[in-house]
């Protein structure tokens, strides 16, 4: 990755939506939350990456350059269904309309991230195109040929390294004619989304990072989602699979690795965030953060803090 820019260091996923506030909905973070998460973040990460390009992204940007953090971003599109998914559990079959509308606002949003990358080129370390937007079970499909015109379109206005993120599965074959036009390609691995135990996550992990990185020996890879939720009601994670203990031990092993094998990897994720999944209050999707949603350090802060 040095060749791209990208030194290796540690680096975190950033989104800082709170209690009431939700990108469905638009009601953003403010200009001080924004620095108050950063100001948490600043003595142990480097990198953050973030998920769109909307007001919330906008102020992460301003918020570094306005009050001189050291960060470097990784700025991503929020992709909407091109296409409909049968095979996504929860649904996703839509109407015609709604996807010529999905259509124009993926493109906007396309355009929004290349202007963003220009505006804030000394903080902008890298661009993705989407993220898991091809995998089976998601609910935004969007075709390989579109997310190669959106990679082509972002070159022909910036110089800045291109990505996509997405679950290891699908890199190995489908995407393989999207891994041709990237400059990296950034993996997910989720061994408690898997039903794997603590005492066999680490490997999996591994295992999964290295069925993509083996498939591209050319091209670099990293890992851009990875990470242990902290509560679950049962949905898709077992409860007592679910714990600060087995995220400390999880992540801890994850950034050993990742030093000792030099392969930049993102935590997922900074904070917790109540917008996410189900009204329950337990669903694992809302408990994935570092920290809490009132900005309280979970085991893993509280116990190697002083390590990162």
């Amino acid at each position: 990755m040095a060749e791209l820019g990208m030194e290796f260091a540690n680096a975190i996923c950033y989104s800082g939506y709170r209690e009431n506030q939700s990108p469905a909905d638009h009601t953003y973070p403010s200009y001080e939350q924004v620095c108050e998460d950063l100001r948490i973040l600043e003595h142990q990460w480097t990198y953050l990456r973030v998920y769109d390009c909307t007001r919330h992204a906008e102020l992460v940007l301003k918020a570094i350059r306005n009050e001189g953090l050291d960060f470097r971003v990784m700025l991503g599109a929020n992709m909407r269904a091109e296409v409909s998914n049968p095979g996504c559990p929860w649904g996703a079959d839509f109407s015609e309309d709604q996807l010529a509308e999905n259509r124009k606002e993926n493109s906007d949003e396309i355009d929004r991230m290349i202007q963003m990358a220009i505006d804030y080129r000394d903080e902008v370390c890298a661009v993705s195109v989407g993220n898991e937007a091809t995998v089976e079970w998601t609910d935004h499909m969007v075709p390989v040929d579109r997310l190669i015109d959106f990679v082509r379109r972002i070159r022909r206005r910036v110089d800045v390294p291109i990505t996509f993120c997405e679950n290891y599965v699908p890199w190995v074959g489908k995407l393989e004619p999207l891994a041709m036009e990237l400059d990296f390609l950034s993996v997910h691995t989720y061994p408690v989304w898997e039903y794997r135990n603590i005492d066999s996550a680490m490997d999996y992990s591994i295992q999964n990072y290295r069925h993509v990185a083996d498939h591209y020996p050319e091209t670099p890879v990293i890992i851009t989602e990875a990470g242990w939720t902290t509560n679950s009601n049962g949905r898709g994670i077992d409860p007592w699979n679910a714990a600060e203990e087995f995220q400390a031990v999880y992540c801890s092993q994850l950034l050993e690795w990742s030093r000792a094998e030099g392969v930049l990897t993102f935590l997922f994720e900074a904070f917790d965030e109540p917008w996410k999944g189900s009204p329950d209050p337990m669903e694992p999707e809302k408990h994935w953060g570092l920290f809490t949603v009132d900005r309280q350090p979970k085991q893993m802060m509280r116990g190697h803090l002083a390590r990162l």
